[in-house]
């Protein structure tokens, strides 16, 4: 008795073993990449030296978890989100969306509490730490608010082995799959 293996079906099972192959691969390159910008984020919290304020997402990118300073010219507008204290209680973050010049506006994270009710602020030079948006989180929360918990590159997800570990379990199963498949088909020929 012989048995025959379908060409075709054999080629598109083992192309998209391939793939999910691949992909793990790549999944343990990403890892590696975002391990070294962890690393990075994590040096850039101990430089006491501010930085100016980034102009763009490149350059937000570069000076995350880095401090700075903005001047807040004028409040355009003030929102509450869900945030977390210094202390790690849930409350709210309270946001004001600023005009800092030249045109230009930036978010700045004035401070923490219990309730949703934006604070009064006219705006002022507010000193903090870049975090991700970009939105400069306060070091010294505005009268009435308590501090926000400082950005923490720990909070930064970094999934890719476990992503990894997802695209070869998907290549195993698919050929499992296939095996069982074509033993079904042997036996019944």
């Amino acid at each position: 008795m012989t048995r025959k293996v379908p060409i075709v079906p054999t080629i598109i099972v083992l192309a998209a073993v391939a793939t999910m192959i691949a992909l793990g691969f790549w999944q343990l390159d990403r890892k590696a990449q975002k391990e070294a910008l962890l690393a990075r984020y994590e040096a850039a919290r101990t430089i006491s030296a501010a930085v100016p304020w980034p102009r763009d997402a490149q350059e937000a990118e570069q000076n995350l978890f880095r401090h700075a300073q903005l001047d807040c010219e004028r409040v355009l507008s003030l929102s509450s989100r869900a945030g977390t204290s210094a202390e790690g209680r849930k409350g709210w973050a309270h946001i004001a969306r600023c005009a800092i010049g030249s045109g230009e506006e930036a978010d700045i994270a004035i401070g923490w509490s219990e309730r949703p009710a934006t604070p009064d602020w006219q705006g002022g030079t507010v000193e903090g730490v870049i975090a991700s948006g970009p939105r400069l989180v306060a070091d010294r929360p505005v009268a009435g608010l308590a501090p926000l918990a400082p950005p923490d590159p720990a909070n930064v997800p970094n999934n890719h082995l476990a992503y990894a570990g997802q695209w070869f379990f998907f290549a195993l199963i698919a050929l499992v799959i296939y095996v069982l498949a074509l033993r079904r088909r042997w036996r019944e020929a």
